[in-house]
Parts: structure tokens; C-alpha cells; sequence
């Protein structure tokens, strides 16, 4: 293997690398409560770490945050990290297209969701992208991938208690993206031996 080759999967690889946590309501604060006024995450190619709470005591906590997908990269995965718990399989999670979750808590359909997935213990290692994608009770659905955007996260538990939720946003390069780099390289490569050919 040429060593251009070696450097440039190497750099594929740290661009993928598992980033720290991004964003944790214990040392960042609380998410927002409020649909239309999001928390903003800056979230970049790789692993996207959110940890955070949700559950209903006195009144529903509700997490609302906003991540923007970079040109040329796309969600490709959504996995749910261990110690994540729910209360009776009611768990919610919710994406939306945009800077605002605009369905009200109390709608009668999904309606002007892209998706959203009952989260439960049996998801903990799992992508669970394919399942938010699936278009049901008014949600639009979506490809298996979100390409780049912005989009809203609304996550809540509706049962009695404190529950604990750690999800991971993988962003890897968008399939296209992935097709021209490697045309790229093929042809650096072609070039490469043509040029270390004797004259």
C-alpha cells in the first residue's frame, strides 16, 4: 500500500474518530423546555455524545435541542449508549426539519415530524436511525440518512421519575461524498504510479 494511500486513511479514520462528550446536561445546563427556542448543538464529523434527563415530576420535562449537519456529511447512525432507562417503554424521541419542534406536545398525530421511535432498554447498542425514519401516525418519514440541515430533537418521558438517556449522532460523509473521494483517489493513485514509472 502507497503511503498516500496510508495518510489518506488515516485521515478518514480521525474525521470518524469518537469525539468526548458533546453536550451534558450535567455540566452544560439543562436543555431546553421550550419547542420553538431549542438548545443549540454544535455537532461535526463523527461521534456526537448528548447525555441527558427527562421524566415528569411535578410537571414534564421535556428536552428540545437543534444540531445542524454539515455540507457534505450526513447522520447515517443514531445509537443508544448504555445506562439509558425509560419508564414503561415510553421514551420518546422525535426529529423534526428545522430550527423548532413546531407539533405541540398534545397533538393528536406526528404530523410535521420527520420521525420518532419509543426508546427502550432493548435499544441500548443499537442504531435506532431506521426505526425514527419509519413514516407512521402523521410523520413524514425519511431515508435511512439525514443529509445536511438543520434539525430538532425532542425527547421526553412521559412516566413518573427521573430517566436518564445517552445517545450518540454519528456524521460520516454523505454516500456521494464518499464516491468522489474514493474516484479522487483512484485517479491520485493512477497518477502516482504513472509517475514513479522508469523512463
Amino acid at each position: 500500500m502507497s503511503r498516500t494511500l496510508l495518510f489518506f486513511c488515516a485521515g478518514l479514520a480521525a474525521g470518524i474518530a469518537r469525539a468526548g462528550s458533546i453536550y451534558h446536561e450535567s455540566l452544560s445546563g439543562d436543555f431546553s423546555g421550550d419547542r420553538l427556542n431549542p438548545t443549540m448543538v454544535n455537532f461535526s464529523a463523527g461521534h456526537n455524545e448528548v447525555h441527558g434527563t427527562t421524566g415528569a415530576q411535578a410537571t414534564t420535562d421535556r428536552d428540545y435541542f437543534t444540531f445542524v449537519v454539515p455540507n457534505g456529511l450526513a447522520l447515517t447512525n443514531l445509537m443508544v449508549l448504555g445506562n439509558t432507562a425509560h419508564g414503561n417503554n415510553r421514551a420518546f424521541i422525535g426529529i423534526q426539519a428545522g430550527p423548532q419542534v413546531t407539533v405541540p406536545t398534545n397533538a393528536a398525530t406526528a404530523a410535521g415530524l420527520l420521525g420518532y421511535h419509543h426508546y427502550r432498554s432493548a435499544d441500548i447498542g443499537t442504531d435506532i436511525l431506521p426505526l425514527i425514519a419509519e413514516a407512521k401516525n402523521g410523520a413524514s418519514g425519511f431515508p435511512s440518512i439525514l443529509g445536511p440541515g438543520t434539525y430538532s430533537v425532542w425527547i421526553q418521558e412521559v412516566a413518573t421519575g427521573v430517566f436518564p438517556y445517552h445517545l450518540d449522532f454519528v456524521l460520516s460523509p454523505e454516500p456521494g461524498t464518499w464516491a468522489l473521494m474514493a474516484a479522487g483517489l483512484a485517479a491520485g493513485l493512477v497518477r502516482l504510479k504513472r509517475a514513479s514509472r522508469p523512463r
